[in-house]
């Protein structure tokens, strides 16, 4: 029971609200729907393995959800980037971080 409460707070601080930027960055940079597509498919084939750890390893859980939160982990670095699906999110995350730079 204790480990699926930190999946949850895993999935509420890390998975849902990477989602939610992810669809703002796509939409904001106008990038094609399969991008979309490919990124989205990579958090559904890779977050119920880290639901998974996060339930068994609460301290990882807790300190990933804070990380990421804070801004000191980048939610990409919880991702395959070998995966081709994996490597369009990464993309989409590393371009928005250039062009913040510049401004």
């Amino acid at each position: 029971m204790i480990s699926e409460i930190f999946a949850w707070l895993f999935a509420l601080f890390v998975v849902d609200p990477l989602n939610a930027e992810l669809r703002e960055r796509v939409q904001a940079a106008n990038l094609p729907a399969e991008t979309l597509q490919q990124s989205r498919q990579c958090v559904s084939t890779h977050g119920p393995a880290l639901m998974q750890k996060a339930g068994n390893d609460p301290i990882w859980a807790t300190g990933t959800a804070f990380g990421v939160v804070t801004g000191f982990v980048s939610p990409t670095q919880l991702f395959d980037a070998k995966d081709p699906n994996c490597a369009a999110l990464v993309r989409i995350f590393q371009t928005s971080a250039g062009d913040d730079e510049g401004v």
